[in-house]
């Protein structure tokens, strides 16, 4: 099930990328770039590419700056950059994008990205919608609301005291450690990412997931937030595009897929037509790691097929 390839590819920004590839079964049919979430890396998306690439699609997914096994001299685990963090982000995912259009200029792209990696799939369908056939935004949060201008007002407070490159004390137990609580006899404090304990324990054995981001990389996601909130970011992209969003009912990293609700909503008011937007009943942050999994893949794969036809 591990990735076919493990390869480094040097992006304009400077850095390293690490970068898996699976190819897919028999005639390939499109192309699925993964985008990972926080604090953790692309091999993690192994078993979903295998299933990919049994329906016809190679997958390419890198660490980004900061994660894995991507080196960058301004990028340490827990940071993107030292100045422009998300813009450099944004660049490595082209970078990336490129490769895979040199690779398969014949082939259509989906956009993917869980979580953090929706966020920034996201943000570079709005600076790049032409480039790509279709965006999957799983389990993202871009309600910029009260609490996260309360968030940017303590960062800004953790930079002044503290500096941008040092852990941030405060946004943890503000996220990880309030969701974390919100799973009632809760085994870990990574329970609320998935209701599977095996998965649940993969993540917290695994050295390179579950680390403290700096207080910079908190400001970057906050910056993808934003943009991703503003309506008029929208404008250049095309409203037929096809778009996957996911959710977990019991997700608190979401407000209970509230969240994602929020965004179809706000997207089909914009005049997205092609919007397919599902709310998994009791599953948490990680679908793909849920127990109900297969039930998630499978229907990520006629949503495939119907946009590929």
């Amino acid at each position: 099930m591990p990735f076919d390839e493990q390869t480094t590819l040097a992006s304009p920004t400077g850095a390293a990328l690490n970068l898996y590839v699976k190819r897919a079964k028999g005639k390939p049919r499109a192309v699925v770039q993964i985008n990972h979430g926080l604090a953790e890396h692309a091999a993690r998306y192994a078993r979903f590419a295998d299933f990919l690439s049994m329906r016809g699609c190679h997958v390419f997914a890198h660490d980004h700056r900061g994660h894995g096994f991507t080196r960058a001299p301004d990028a340490p685990q827990g940071r993107f950059g030292s100045e422009n963090g998300g813009d450099k982000v944004l660049a490595d995912v082209t970078a990336v994008h490129d490769l895979i259009a040199a690779d398969h200029p014949n082939l259509p792209v989906i956009a993917f990205g869980h979580s953090m990696g929706g966020l920034i799939a996201l943000n570079f369908v709005l600076r790049h919608s032409s480039r790509i056939h279709a965006a999957a935004v799983w389990n993202a949060n871009f309600t910029a609301g009260l609490p996260d201008r309360l968030a940017l007002a303590i960062l800004a407070w953790e930079r002044f005291r503290l500096g941008s490159d040092v852990p941030s004390q405060l946004l943890p137990r503000l996220t990880f450690g309030a969701w974390g609580r919100k799973i009632a006899g809760h085994r870990t404090p990574f329970d609320w990412l998935s209701r599977d304990p095996a998965e649940v324990d993969k993540y917290v054995a695994d050295p390179l997931c579950g680390w403290p981001a700096s207080v910079s990389l908190w400001r970057d996601l906050f910056g993808f937030i934003f943009n991703g909130a503003d309506d008029a970011n929208f404008a250049a992209v095309r409203n037929t595009l096809p778009f996957n969003l996911v959710g977990g009912e019991k997700d608190p990293a979401t407000d209970g897929g509230t969240a994602v609700e929020h965004l179809a909503s706000r997207m089909r008011r914009m005049g997205f037509s092609n919007l397919v937007s599902t709310i998994y009943p009791q599953t948490r942050h990680e679908s793909l790691n849920e127990i109900n999994r297969d039930q998630v893949m499978a229907d990520f794969a006629a949503w495939l097929d119907g946009i590929l036809k």
